[in-house]
């Protein structure tokens, strides 16, 4: 099974050092093909179908430029997602495939619509917290930084219940989206490399369940030793 993936516009949307993900699965799948699509280039999910498709965290600056990239492209991104591509948006890249994100003077800016959410900002106070979520019988654990909340419909398409921390806001009880197999979390850094049942989710999705972790038994242990940690200071 040939496995491709699309690391989209790295040159820009690589903030809190995201872009580990993508090396840690590197390791992972030292069979796969990494393509990253620089900004300037169209994207390779218009003309293939990529094994999993990434998008780290960008500035808000950046964050507009993006959308009007991907905006042409909005029907092809859905097809893919219906269709049981894997997908990786971490940080505010989900709010790119929210219905807007509202700025502090009450504008609105257009998104790609492709989920019920939306987004505010406020960029006078930036969120940073830690999280710890209950991802079916796991537990994902992560950082936030961010200018933004989120609001989605109550229950909708939910990523991760809330154990410790903020969901999309604050009394909200889930974080993210997870549909079929598209993931969005405003958790950031290396959350794989974190959280190995995160990275056994996507390597599942894509087809690849019995796919070995790189550095698994360490991979295991500092995780095992984190959520002790985590669970003792809470």
């Amino acid at each position: 099974m040939a496995i491709k993936i699309e690391i989209l516009f790295p040159e820009f949307c690589n903030l809190f050092g995201d872009m580990s993900n993508m090396l840690y699965l590197q390791r992972c799948l030292p069979q796969g093909e990494f393509v990253k699509t620089p900004f300037s280039e169209e994207p390779l999910f218009l003309r293939e179908r990529p094994s999993l498709v990434y998008l780290g965290p960008m500035t808000e600056r950046t964050q507009e430029k993006v959308i009007e990239k991907l905006r042409p492209y909005k029907e092809r991104l859905w097809q893919l997602i219906e269709e049981g591509v894997c997908f990786l948006f971490t940080g505010n890249a989900l709010e790119v495939l929210g219905e807007y994100i509202e700025t502090e003077e009450g504008k609105r800016l257009p998104a790609l619509a492709l989920f019920q959410l939306h987004a505010k900002r406020d960029m006078m106070h930036r969120h940073n917290s830690t999280f710890l979520g209950r991802l079916g019988q796991e537990e994902v654990m992560g950082f936030k930084s961010q200018f933004t909340m989120a609001f989605a419909p109550p229950d909708y398409h939910p990523f991760l219940e809330v154990v410790k921390g903020v969901g999309l806001h604050e009394k909200c009880k889930t974080e993210g989206i997870r549909y079929k197999n598209f993931v969005g979390t405003y958790l950031l850094g290396p959350v794989l490399i974190l959280n190995p049942c995160l990275t056994k989710l996507l390597l599942t999705q894509m087809g690849l369940p019995q796919a070995e972790l790189a550095f698994a038994s360490e991979i295991e242990s500092a995780y095992r030793q984190r959520l002790k940690d985590f669970h003792a200071k809470t």
